[in-house]
């Protein structure tokens, strides 16, 4: 059952959460039966049902969510989502050959995730990044921004693969000092070596005049690689650093199988 497996929250955050889960299964007759459904980890479908009612939880008002592609989140009815990307859908599917006959999510408003330029201060309910942070270059730049437009009080889902069970399973994990760097230095320094590493620990070529072509290429066509990756603790770990650079306080650390469900509110 989903709600024995909040051992793993600290006591007064597990009881908490499933208090709250307890209470918006009452409240809605459909949302209690995603509830009854879901069960951290295990199969694709019952990770996504933790994921919804998690979401069922936290998400209310008006908020955006970045980079759905072809697994947008579905969230409670009082919740209304605009959905941004960096491309339109036909862009997406010309650079990216895996997504050619993969159902897309059309982006409302055409913009960079990681500093959402067009969205005013303090203007979102809600901010939904599912598998996106360890694609963005300055992780922690990316968080501030999603504070920056999140209302006082307002929430931040996330969901971050975790590393060992994912192609990057190879990849060091990225230390907390480095993502410090790529913050205050700019991550340009670093990025022609996180895509080498791409190409030689993800890729698999090992063949060193194939690898700087695909290293090059990479680069020229921005390729969304992932840029820093996280284990589970790893990724715990960085979360507790949060509070110094941006004030997301965090509420939810859930393993999910192959990944790990976060929600952060926004300290008024």
């Amino acid at each position: 059952m989903f709600l024995h497996r909040l051992a793993a929250l600290p006591g007064r955050a597990a009881r908490s959460l499933a208090r709250r889960i307890r209470s918006a299964g009452a409240q809605a007759g459909t949302r209690a039966a995603t509830l009854a459904g879901c069960c951290p980890g295990g199969t694709l479908d019952t990770m996504y049902r933790t994921r919804e009612a998690i979401g069922a939880v936290y998400l209310r008002g008006a908020g955006i969510e970045v980079g759905a592609l072809h697994q947008p989140l579905r969230v409670p009815p009082e919740a209304v989502v605009t959905y941004v990307d960096r491309m339109s859908v036909a862009d997406l599917r010309s650079q990216y050959g895996d997504l050619v006959n993969v159902p897309l999510v059309e982006a409302d408003v055409i913009d960079d995730g990681e500093t959402l330029v067009t969205f005013a201060d303090t203007s979102q309910d809600f901010v939904i990044a599912n598998h996106f942070l360890e694609h963005c270059e300055d992780p922690i730049g990316a968080l501030q921004t999603f504070f920056r437009v999140l209302k006082p009080g307002g929430v931040l889902y996330m969901v971050v693969p975790d590393k060992r069970f994912s192609f990057d399973v190879d990849r060091p994990c990225t230390a907390i000092e480095h993502i410090i760097r790529d913050h205050v230095e700019g991550p340009a320094s670093s990025r022609r070596a996180h895509f080498d590493e791409w190409t030689r620990l993800v890729n698999k070529c090992t063949d060193e005049a194939l690898a700087e072509e695909q290293t090059r290429h990479l680069m020229n066509i921005n390729f969304s690689i992932h840029f820093h990756v996280w284990g589970a603790s790893e990724l715990l770990e960085f979360i507790t650093t949060w509070p110094r650079v941006v004030q997301l306080q965090l509420e939810v650390f859930m393993r999910n199988g192959p990944e790990t469900i976060l929600v952060l509110r926004r300290t008024p």
